[in-house]
């Protein structure tokens, strides 16, 4: 009869094999996190400046007592940040599949 696995041995088994998995596959190593964290900045980034671009053509084009610019910089921050927690989440969820 086999004993119940505990916490513990489960952490270290997780473990083990995602050393397995990337001495397998060293493509996927220090420039592999580089290269994910540089895509994650660029999927904030270009929202977020998107939303200003469009926020300065308003101000120009139909000025009003409040700044498009500063509130379409936020929502295209807002739209950044959602996008690149869902694409964390997407990746952690892969990893915890494999």
């Amino acid at each position: 009869m086999s004993e119940p696995e505990n916490p513990f041995s489960r952490a270290v088994g997780v473990k083990a094999a995602r050393k397995i998995q990337a001495q397998r596959n060293p493509s996927q190593g220090v420039w592999f996190g580089l290269g994910m964290m540089g895509l994650i900045g660029w999927s904030v980034v270009v929202p977020t400046f998107a939303g200003a671009a469009l926020g300065m053509w308003l101000d120009h084009r139909h000025p009003a007592h409040y700044s498009w610019t500063l509130m379409l910089l936020i929502v295209g921050l807002v739209i950044g940040c959602l996008n690149a927690w869902h694409w964390v989440s997407t990746e952690e969820k892969e990893m915890g599949d494999e």
